[in-house]
């Protein structure tokens, strides 16, 4: 699936399940990595709600399903500059969102190994955020503990999703889990 917009990691032995339920719900694809599903919904955050229903319906579900990425952006990529390029232009206007806020970066990479190291490109997201809410007049901070914020990448080969989260985000959807 190539215009994926939500991914999902399963734990090992509830790959069935979490494929079967998920499919129930959404267009969702086996990836070629070990335990990773894509899936192509039309409101990924109202996706991530579904999912979460069905896993207090189901609790052995829960236990299958590691962790749920809705992106609230995509885009394609040929090169590690071009991640940074796009990236860079989703993270200046996001940064109304982050000025004054603490929070940091995470990128869940697969696929795509040249150019885009996980701690390198957190470095990179982080900067860049830090540059643009100092712009704005209101500089962010980084924080890893109980952060205000988690921006979050996620790559399959070539296509990126990325999402902002609030901590309240996190605390309502718990399958979330950016870090």
């Amino acid at each position: 699936m190539k215009d994926w917009n939500t991914v999902v990691s399963v734990y090992g032995d509830g790959f069935r399940r979490a494929i079967h339920a998920l499919q129930q719900l959404a267009p969702t694809a086996r990836t070629p990595y070990y335990n990773v599903l894509a899936m192509k919904a039309e409101d990924p955050v109202h996706l991530l709600g579904a999912i979460e229903q069905k896993t207090e319906e189901n609790p052995a579900l829960y236990d299958a399903i590691g962790r749920v990425a809705p992106a609230m952006r995509t885009f394609d990529f040929t090169s590690a500059e071009e991640f940074r390029d796009v990236s860079r232009s989703i993270l200046r206007e996001w940064a109304n969102r982050l000025t004054g806020l603490s929070f940091h970066a995470r990128l869940h990479r697969r696929g795509m190994h040249s150019g885009l190291s996980a701690p390198d490109v957190e470095k990179f997201l982080d900067d860049a955020t830090l540059e643009f809410t100092r712009t704005a007049g209101s500089p962010a901070r980084i924080s890893f503990a109980d952060p205000d914020a988690v921006l979050v990448f996620d790559t399959i080969d070539g296509r990126a999703g990325c999402s902002l989260w609030t901590r309240g985000d996190l605390a309502h959807h718990r399958l979330l889990r950016p870090d």
